[in-house]
């Protein structure tokens, strides 16, 4: 795919409409990148003019923050924070709730002052607008769909329709699980847990939330967030369900469904 780089649009003398900020999970990891490809997908078809950073996006340093290493943190953030003024950024659109929250409210104070929004949200407004045109009697017509709410974009930001309309979009029977919207229960990788070991306990809390999914009888688990997709893929194949349950990102469905 051609993506162009914020270096590239400003040699050329062009501003894009957003910032299309990748992440880490949306770089390197094998699963994270198919996301960010349907996302990318996406905006080149409904015509919507954007760019990434590329080498010389960093983490936002959401987990050194998270596991406490605050030094760090700020080292990364400013270093973000100068490339991003630098270009004159003002609107920037993430397809992971980490980058996502850290980006909107804790940039501000370090002077990174920004338009931030999740790829949910940025997606139900172009649908909104009439700029995604949904096949008819699409893949996921009548099928049973439910939707993991992440930590950072529901109870952390308060983000609990948007995904939801998106999904009504595609026409399939939407099927909540016990605990949803802002008493949803963790995945298990916020707060930099993705990247340690559990605490010993009787069961895996990623465990414990797939099998709330699989009670539901949904053939699709919806998430918007790759560390949910990571932990929910994980706990579906430990029930030796990846047969007939699919875990997909929202913006995967919808860059499959559309005209």
């Amino acid at each position: 795919m051609k993506v162009n780089t914020m270096a590239e649009m400003m040699m050329n003398g062009e501003t894009p409409e957003i910032l299309f900020w990748v992440g880490c999970a949306g770089s390197f990891d094998q699963r994270a990148q198919k996301i960010t490809k349907a996302f990318a997908t996406i905006l080149n078809k409904v015509g919507v003019k954007y760019a990434i950073l590329g080498k010389e996006e960093a983490c936002t340093g959401d987990p050194a923050r998270r596991a406490g290493n605050e030094f760090l943190f700020q080292m990364m953030a400013y270093q973000n924070i100068q490339i991003l003024n630098g270009y004159g950024i003002k609107k920037i659109v993430t397809t992971c709730p980490h980058c996502f929250n850290t980006l909107k409210n804790e940039y501000p104070e370090l002077g990174g002052t920004y338009d931030v929004i999740h790829h949910t949200t940025f997606l139900q407004e172009l649908i909104d607008q009439g700029k995604i045109k949904l096949k008819e009697g699409g893949s996921y017509k009548g099928k049973k769909i439910t939707y993991h709410d992440s930590c950072y974009l529901g109870r952390s930001n308060d983000i609990y329709e948007a995904p939801r309309k998106v999904l009504e979009a595609l026409e399939g029977e939407l099927i909540e699980m016990k605990r949803c919207r802002s008493n949803g229960l963790c995945c298990g990788a916020g707060g930099a847990q993705m990247f340690k070991e559990d605490e010993p306990g009787d069961k895996r809390i990623n465990i414990e939330r797939a099998d709330e999914a699989l009670e539901t009888g949904a053939s699709v688990i919806a998430s918007a967030c790759p560390f949910c997709n990571t932990m929910m893929t994980d706990g579906v194949k430990n029930r030796e369900k990846e047969g007939s349950v699919a875990v997909l990102d929202i913006a995967e469905m919808i860059a499959d469904s559309m005209e």
